[in-house]
């Protein structure tokens, strides 16, 4: 059995892309924790700068809260960058078994809380995460609404792993047919997270958390996944809570698709996504 170190070496080497030649990036620190900082190098075609107040995009990585990193994902927040004139911000939140929860949502709150008291404007700040990261955007934003802190502009959620009891019915019916994962690797990896606390809780499971006054939301899934059924549901929660949201369900792909830069369908929708960022970012523009 590989332990944790190993385990986050074999994902890294797994997904780990070089970073395209007009991306700049930086190490640097928010809510305390490690971050990695991107750009686009290149003038755009309008000829616009990237300016210190223009758009951020908090990015939070997956990994089932025990593996990944900012840098392995990098590639994914790069090309949603594109579609904004500004920067990304990914976070090296702290990662099970050796940090559980509530480790890592209280460093995304952390980060995103210094994000606003830097002086963005939160319309133009937006969120995004993929698998136990798009479940940690979901808690941010539940976390920062009953705080009293404003809403992000949108968000944009990735085969999200909101459902840590394992209920949807795509456990079953996807079993086999999920090219990554079985039932088990997923309880394995969040038991390491919740150890021990009760998963059906909203902040371990928002699946079952009230989602009144999340900012729009983009959720998109692949057909072949044994999480399909969480971001379905979660698209349904967000619905009778009235949060405008968007479900998009990709035929015959897996967990995360959009990590395979060699994909065309991965393409196509973080295409999609990046344009869902731009137009909910008031003033921000798309890639020509």
């Amino acid at each position: 059995m590989l332990t944790i170190a190993e385990r986050r070496e074999q994902f890294a080497a797994m997904f780990t892309r070089p970073l395209p030649a007009d991306v700049g990036s930086s190490a640097t620190t928010l809510g305390g924790r490690p971050a990695l900082e991107l750009w686009i190098t290149t003038p755009r075609p309008t000829g616009d700068a990237v300016l210190p107040g223009g758009p951020v995009l908090l990015y939070l990585h997956g990994g089932g809260f025990v593996v990944g990193s900012a840098r392995v994902t990098a590639h994914v927040s790069a090309a949603l960058l594109r579609h904004l004139n500004g920067r990304a911000i990914s976070l090296d939140y702290r990662l099970a078994p050796e940090h559980p929860f509530p480790a890592a949502p209280d460093d995304c709150l952390a980060a995103y809380r210094e994000l606003l008291d830097s002086g963005i404007d939160p319309h133009r700040l937006v969120v995004a995460g993929d698998s136990a990261g798009a479940a940690l955007a979901v808690v941010t934003m539940m976390r920062a609404r009953d705080a009293g802190l404003p809403m992000p502009a949108a968000a944009v959620l990735f085969s999200p792993a909101v459902d840590l009891t394992l209920s949807g019915g795509s456990m079953r019916s996807k079993d086999g047919v999920d090219p990554f994962f079985a039932p088990a690797d997923l309880e394995w990896l969040f038991g390491q997270y919740a150890a021990g606390s009760d998963r059906s809780a909203p902040e371990l499971s928002p699946i079952f958390a009230d989602l009144t006054g999340l900012p729009p939301l983009l959720i998109q899934a692949g057909s072949s996944e044994l999480l399909l059924d969480d971001a379905v549901r979660l698209a349904g929660r967000a619905g009778a809570d009235e949060v405008a949201v968007t479900l998009e369900v990709v035929p015959r792909q897996p967990h995360v698709f959009q990590l395979d830069d060699g994909s065309a369908e991965a393409a196509a929708a973080l295409e999609r996504a990046g344009r869902f960022l731009a137009t909910r970012l008031g003033g921000a523009k798309e890639a020509s």
